[in-house]
């Protein structure tokens, strides 16, 4: 018989539960990316809804799993040296699929170092409302349009790649990727939706994603999805959480 204020499922058995879940989704994704470059193609938008649909979401269920380490911040600054170091030293030895959860980990780890630097909500709510325009303006004329225009092979090294069923990949670059991990951690240090907004972010990331594939562009600024995502998620919380208050 449990009791009415009992926890269902202990401290510990939840926490084995998410490592067992980390393991088996890593395994997973770490398969399908060294077999699906074997596999034939089969066509633009099924590879587009392979990718949104699975491979997108299953990597990114990754930062969701591990997100209890966000504040442990010796294991953090020790992951993201060697995380770091270990994604470029596989990439220049050719080793594309290690370096690329290298890279996952590394900016991982770098957007949860980030929001240490954060004090109050408020701030990364003005992160989430000035990122989706320096984002878009990079993107259309800035640096992003540089490397992907005229250094396709530099974006290609830093950004981390969802691979699609004959070998094409999608991107997400470094910033892509460390933001989706700090606004995520911010949603468990100042008790929002972290669930949601996975759910919400994830689902933006796929949108760019397939908008790209249909308007032909070679990128698009994922930042204001991902933007949006967040602040949908948990916009009510936002507004109670920072709305000025009246005096009694």
């Amino acid at each position: 018989m449990v009791e009415p204020d009992a926890p269902v499922l202990s401290p510990d058995f939840r926490k084995r539960l998410r490592v067992g879940a980390f393991v088996l989704v890593a395994a997973a994704v770490v398969t399908w990316d060294a077999v699906a470059p074997r596999v034939g193609r089969v066509g633009n938008w099924p590879e587009v809804a392979v990718i949104a649909a699975g491979v997108l979401p299953a990597t990114l269920a990754l930062i969701l799993l591990a997100l209890p380490l966000w504040s442990r911040r010796r294991i953090v600054v020790v992951g993201l040296v060697v995380f770091l170091a270990a994604a470029v030293a596989t990439w220049e030895a050719d080793s594309h699929l290690v370096s690329n959860f290298m890279k996952l980990g590394a900016y991982t780890c770098a957007g949860w170092a980030f929001l240490w630097l954060f004090e109050e909500l408020g701030w990364v709510l003005l992160i989430a409302l000035i990122i989706p325009f320096v984002d878009a303006i990079s993107v259309a004329a800035g640096p992003t349009h540089t490397i992907v225009t005229h250094h396709i092979e530099v974006y290609s090294a830093v950004a981390v790649a969802f691979v699609a069923p004959g070998g094409p990949a999608a991107g997400l670059g470094p910033p892509d990727v460390l933001f989706f991990a700090l606004f995520l951690a911010a949603t468990v240090r100042w008790g929002l939706r972290p669930g949601w907004t996975w759910v919400a972010m994830t689902g933006m990331y796929a949108l760019t994603l397939v908008l790209a594939n249909a308007t032909n562009a070679s990128g698009l600024p994922a930042l204001p999805f991902l933007s949006f995502g967040f602040l949908v998620a948990n916009a009510d919380l936002l507004w109670r959480r920072l709305r000025p208050r009246r005096p009694d």
